[in-house]
């Protein structure tokens, strides 16, 4: 039986380094003694790879629940994505399995990501009033150095006194708001998050984020007014539209709230919920009777009702097509981009983020049928 923990081939950190590196920062160190640390994994050569999203996973010999247990993976391994597979997993809608070079995984405990790293810009351009960058994590996973310590959100916390690096993970969405360029050409930027952050601020290497353009953000369908999104919670449904009219022009699997009216439903005999406010990015975080939570560096948020309750990328699952959240409508990265990039208000590509008040936001109806 396989028992694999990682894939990356930079030595250990311990605790008491891990605990030293977070309260020091990079406040006024070089960056070259910490960069063998910090380098980007060595993750496996292939061009799709599945990372473990949940504490620790079976490899099954075959994709189905009760098959021969022949190996097992912890959060974050990252291994080789052959192809998706209709297997068994009694009572579940999610009946999809990752075939591995080993076996099978159950798909919702694997994010599917890609390596591709990139090549740092040479400077910061001005964006609005200040000079920044938009960038996306392009590889699995990358680790962070915080550079003003001590953490301040409930989830770096939570990380520090688990002895956990901070790592940020693919397709989240970030801020770069200075870069530090090595003796030996080693490229570092400083990442934070421009809006919902307690404050916390990381140094990473450059490699692992993808600058993003306005090109691939820009509206979709801008002219077309009669947009509605209509989102079916129904445990067995779970399922989001995008129509102009009559026609339906994009559809997707979602995961609404867990618990029984978690995300709320359109009330009988009103035009739906009205997208008020959109940010590239937010930090997230609640409390409900269930639980607590803290999320960093959620991407393509739309909100469409109360503080808190919108349609976002979700990287901590892949589970869609199943309840899983704490009300709001988790999408894949790419769905909830495009619906990010066709509903209104369109959002400027400089601040990344835009509220409007009263009329002009895409309608969103909520069903359970």
């Amino acid at each position: 039986m396989s028992n694999r923990r990682s894939h990356s081939k930079k030595p250990p950190l311990s605790r008491r380094d891990f605990l030293k590196l977070s309260a020091a920062g990079l406040g006024g160190l070089a960056l070259n003694p910490w960069r063998q640390i910090f380098q980007l994994a060595d993750f496996p050569q292939a061009e799709k790879l599945g990372r473990v999203c949940f504490g620790s996973v079976e490899i099954k010999a075959q994709p189905d629940y009760d098959g021969q247990t022949v190996g097992i993976l912890y959060e974050d391994a990252v291994v080789p994505w052959i192809r998706e597979v209709v297997g068994r997993w009694p009572w579940r809608n999610n009946q999809r399995w990752v075939e591995i070079p080993d076996g099978y995984v159950w798909s919702p405990y694997m994010q599917p990501v890609r390596n591709e790293p990139a090549q740092p810009v040479d400077s910061l351009p001005q964006m609005g009033d200040q000079q920044g960058l938009w960038v996306e994590v392009c590889v699995p996973y990358v680790d962070a150095i915080i550079a003003n310590g001590p953490p301040r959100s409930a989830w770096w916390r939570y990380r520090q006194e688990n002895g956990q690096l901070f790592r940020f993970y693919y397709k989240q969405v970030l801020w770069v708001d200075q870069m530090k360029v090595e003796s030996d050409g080693g490229v570092w930027y400083r990442i934070n998050e421009r809006y919902g952050s307690p404050g916390d601020i990381f140094w990473c290497p450059a490699e692992a984020f993808r600058p993003i353009t306005a090109d691939e953000v820009s509206p979709i369908d801008p002219d077309v007014e009669d947009k509605r999104i209509e989102i079916d919670i129904h445990w067995g449904t779970q399922t989001l539209s995008c129509y102009e009219g009559n026609t339906e022009v994009y559809f997707a699997r979602i995961s609404s709230g867990k618990a029984e009216g978690a995300t709320p439903l359109t009330p009988p005999y009103t035009p739906g919920f009205m997208i008020w406010r959109k940010l590239f990015s937010l930090h997230m975080g609640g409390n409900t009777a269930a639980g607590s939570w803290d999320v960093p560096a959620v991407s393509w948020t739309s909100l469409f009702h109360g503080e808190g309750v919108a349609i976002h990328s979700t990287y901590w699952h892949n589970n869609f097509g199943e309840p899983m959240s704490h009300g709001c409508i988790n999408a894949r990265p790419e769905d909830a981009k495009w619906i990010f990039r066709w509903s209104l208000p369109a959002v400027p590509f400089e601040t990344g983020d835009i509220t409007i008040v009263g009329s002009g936001g895409t309608r969103v109806i909520i069903n359970q049928w």
